[in-house]
């Protein structure tokens, strides 16, 4: 499980095909300096296992699925990416409860800096829609955000300057691709109400 609450940002230093699977190679200076092998990294907001990890770097693989279905298909090296490993039992829940499974991919569709903080505004695929409500937890590569419009296919969020310092979304501009996670909660709701219809 994840929280939403980005401890680091990393670069990828390498990205290697192998057919069905790739690896991605991400260096991370003072993050994780305990990092273990097995252990669960929420990479823009994806889960990845650390397969090896020497110094400052760790690889993971990223399964064909995987690619197909988040923006981790896009990444390259040099690129930065958001991080956070997974969430301690006796740890805070600072943002949401995330379990770092992609639901779909939005697209930044607007970008309006304010004096004290910016609105973003992602399009998002026609199938999560049902789960994002106005003022509900919302997850965009791996960021616990809180939905602050909804209109039509389009959710706002708004970003303080911390958030913009310490996350890939200081940099990011319109048309970029985020990976999208909604509320579990939600799913699993659905799910039952369906079993009992």
């Amino acid at each position: 499980m994840f929280t939403g609450i980005v401890e680091s940002v990393g670069t990828v230093t390498a990205v290697t095909d192998s057919g069905a699977q790739s690896q991605i190679s991400i260096s991370s200076p003072g993050f994780g300096d305990d990092l273990e092998y097995g252990e669960s990294i929420a990479v823009n907001g994806v889960c990845l296992t650390v397969a090896k990890h020497s110094g400052d770097t760790w690889i993971a693989d990223v399964m064909k699925v995987t690619r197909a279905t988040t923006t981790l298909a896009d990444v390259k090296v040099g690129d930065r990416v958001n991080l956070e490993r997974a969430m301690r039992a006796d740890g805070r829940l600072g943002g949401h409860m995330m379990q770092g499974h992609v639901d779909g991919v939005a697209e930044l569709v607007a970008r309006d800096s304010q004096p004290d903080w910016d609105d973003l505004s992602f399009r998002l695929p026609a199938e999560v829609l049902r789960y994002v409500v106005r003022k509900g937890s919302i997850a965009l590569n791996g960021v616990s955000l809180t939905v602050a419009e909804l209109e039509g296919d389009i959710a706002t969020v708004s970003l303080i300057p911390t958030t913009l310092a310490e996350t890939v979304f200081g940099d990011a501009r319109v048309g970029d691709r985020a990976n999208v996670e909604v509320d579990v909660i939600g799913k699993y709701v659905e799910r039952m109400m369906e079993a009992r219809a």
